[in-house]
């Protein structure tokens, strides 16, 4: 007997749940094993975001020498090699990495790279204010494959980002993990769709004016 397409409904929604639930139950679980096989960082990664980024990233690798650099989408690479260069980082420590577009895919672009280097533990550099949003998809990007991540948050005088950013991107990173697409062409049309209504918005109220 055939069942009910709303039973049938029902039990997919069930189904889907309990694996997205044992999905992320396995995620801590997979960081307390990378924190117990690699108790110390071993990278650095500075997610770009402008000039100071790569400044304090330079710094910071002075003062751990045995560790690789990796740059997500940066400040344009003959600039980064000048700073690393007056900071007399080798050039051979240092990866300049341009196929992020977002915070979420400054995570997924380098996840397999970092695995394929057997790497567990990295310093994870960015700024204060952008340092929640980061921690928490690198929580389900990197722990989705055992990567766990300290955090070295750039002093600003920036307030935090809201929690709708924080949320809308641990949405998609969730769904990275369940369909390996990250949504950052739909996430560049919502943008789009918000600054087209700000821009009809701005012109309606100037008309009025």
């Amino acid at each position: 007997m055939p069942l009910h397409p709303k039973i049938y409904r029902k039990l997919l929604v069930v189904f889907a749940l309990m694996t997205l639930i044992l999905l992320i139950g396995f995620i801590p679980v997979r960081l307390i094993l990378a924190q117990i096989q690699s108790p110390t960082p071993q990278a650095i990664l500075t997610l770009g975001g402008g000039l100071g980024r790569e400044e304090f990233a330079a710094n910071f690798a002075q003062q751990h020498p045995a560790l690789d650099v990796w740059i997500s989408s940066g400040i344009p690479a003959p600039q980064a090699k000048a700073i690393f260069q007056h900071a007399a980082i080798p050039e051979n420590r240092i990866h300049l990495d341009y196929r992020a577009v977002d915070t979420v895919t400054n995570f997924t672009t380098l996840v397999k790279d970092f695995g394929d280097r057997q790497i567990q533990h990295v310093y994870l550099i960015t700024s204060d204010f952008h340092m929640r949003r980061a921690q928490a998809i690198a929580f389900f990007v990197f722990g989705s494959r055992g990567i766990i991540t300290t955090p070295v948050p750039i002093p600003s005088n920036q307030p935090n980002e809201t929690l709708w950013h924080v949320s809308r991107d641990i949405g998609r990173s969730i769904l990275w993990i369940i369909t390996g697409r990250t949504g950052a062409s739909l996430h560049s049309q919502l943008n789009s769709h918000n600054l087209e209504q700000i821009t009809k918005s701005a012109k309606v109220t100037m008309e009025q004016w």
